[in-house]
């Protein structure tokens, strides 16, 4: 018994030791938000949280922005991630012992002022750099990675993708030179008769026009006939402006973020209530042009994605596959047993970056971490989805073929909140921090 004590608190020594290691490497970089996981045996005395998943406490700020440098978690809890590792042979680490995670997050939920000075001091960090002449974008990125203040948003995401330069004096120029390219692109390629295109550019052209009243169908302001030619614009442009891919279905759901996003500078309230109409065909024009050229500099750094046979796509499945395999051997060998591929589902979260599978006002929260990551943002793509997969670890490993396919195509997350995704990110994180340094973790 002495033996096993020892052993068991070298292994935790050792897994404290590592995650202090990774913690130091990342430079201060936050981890997204302060979890704080507890098993909550009685409902919360704030009424205004009975909102979120009845299993779990966590502080988290009103726009998701809060920071923090550590996962703060307790052995029960902790077990609901890292467990999945312990038992699989291929790793050797013991769960990490943390304390007073209980207490903390209970003093949280009596003092949402808390969660608010957060939020202050985030947004003057951002204002901070936002303010230099020229920003550091990494900086920006670490502070972007957990969470954006939605009126921040469209400045901030110009800046991670590179459509508008880090120094201010040229910001404005450069954004007015886009704009008027955009504006030529779609007078030369779009505003004219069939009788100019060929056959391929009518098929696109048609297939966009098609493709766009089914986007994110479940949002009314998506259904408006002006929305709709916007994204019929910037869809054929960016295809006609790229060849080698052209346009390939799911790039429709790639729009959409930037497009709320940059209407948000303008439209007021709930996106449910806003209407194009109400804005000049100028700003129209502007907020196409930034979403056609924020979507070119997205895919830019995915382009095997969307060409012929989608190859990027089919080998980051086939990394999530091997990932899965690592953190979860039960419920990996359970999806292999019954016969179920992972490209029969991961297909098209990997096609539409997870749009489809979760709320849209959830959307621009996990892309604010998209855009954080930068050029390592595919590789990254399949630590998220495996965190989302194993969300529902124990429930796939009772359903057989048939129920896993349509449990997968149809996931319940329509009730979600930012504390779901939090939690997905958290993990996400949490993985990539202890496997992504192991060259030999993943099958090339």
């Amino acid at each position: 018994m002495k033996n096993n004590h020892n052993s068991s608190s070298s292994l935790d020594s050792r897994f404290n030791q590592t995650l202090n290691n990774v913690q130091g490497l990342l430079k201060g970089r936050s981890i997204p938000g302060k979890i704080l996981l507890t098993r909550r045996t009685d409902p919360p005395e704030d009424p205004s949280l009975q909102e979120h998943s009845p299993s779990f406490g966590r502080s988290f700020s009103e726009n998701d922005v809060g920071t923090s440098d550590r996962i703060d978690m307790s052995r029960e809890a902790e077990a609901q991630s890292t467990s999945k590792i312990n038992n699989n042979a291929t790793t050797n680490k013991s769960k990490p012992t943390y304390s007073n995670s209980e207490t903390t997050s209970k003093d949280i939920q009596k003092s949402p002022m808390g969660a608010r000075a957060t939020d202050s001091a985030r947004v003057m960090k951002f204002t901070k750099e936002l303010s230099a002449t020229t920003v550091i974008l990494e900086r920006l990125r670490e502070l972007a990675w957990s969470g954006v203040p939605p009126y921040m948003r469209p400045k901030i995401w110009r800046l991670l993708l590179g459509y508008a330069p880090p120094n201010s004096d040229r910001r404005e120029g450069v954004l007015r030179r886009k704009r008027l390219e955009y504006l030529d692109c779609v007078a030369q390629f779009y505003d004219i008769p069939d009788t100019e295109r060929s056959d391929d550019e009518i098929n696109m052209l048609h297939q966009i026009s098609v493709d766009c009243p089914r986007t994110v169908p479940d949002v009314t302001f998506f259904q408006q006939e002006q929305v709709q030619k916007s994204l019929e614009r910037i869809l054929y442009a960016w295809a006609i402006r790229h060849p080698a891919s052209g346009y390939v279905q799911g790039i429709n759901d790639l729009a959409t973020p930037f497009l709320v996003v940059f209407l948000s500078e303008y439209l007021e309230g709930d996106i449910d209530n806003w209407s194009m109409d109400d804005l000049s065909p100028d700003k129209i024009s502007d907020i196409e042009a930034d979403c056609y050229w924020c979507l070119s500099k997205l895919l830019d750094g995915m382009q095997d994605h969307y060409t012929f046979a989608q190859p990027g796509i089919q080998r980051l499945v086939f990394k999530l596959k091997e990932l899965v395999g690592r953190i979860d051997e039960p419920v990996s060998r359970h999806m292999e047993e019954q016969g179920l591929e992972f490209l029969q589902f991961a297909f098209r979260w990997f096609n539409c970056l997870l749009i489809r599978e979760i709320p849209f006002h959830l959307v621009t929260r996990l892309w604010d971490t998209y855009l954080a990551e930068g050029d390592a943002l595919p590789d990254f793509l399949v630590y998220i989805y495996t965190s989302f997969l194993l969300t529902w670890s124990d429930k796939l490993q009772k359903l057989d073929f048939q129920e896993m396919v349509m449990f997968l195509q149809h996931l319940p997350t329509h009730n979600w909140t930012h504390q779901e995704l939090e939690m997905v990110l958290s993990r996400a994180y949490m993985w990539h921090s202890m496997f992504n340094s192991s060259p030999s973790h993943l099958a090339s």
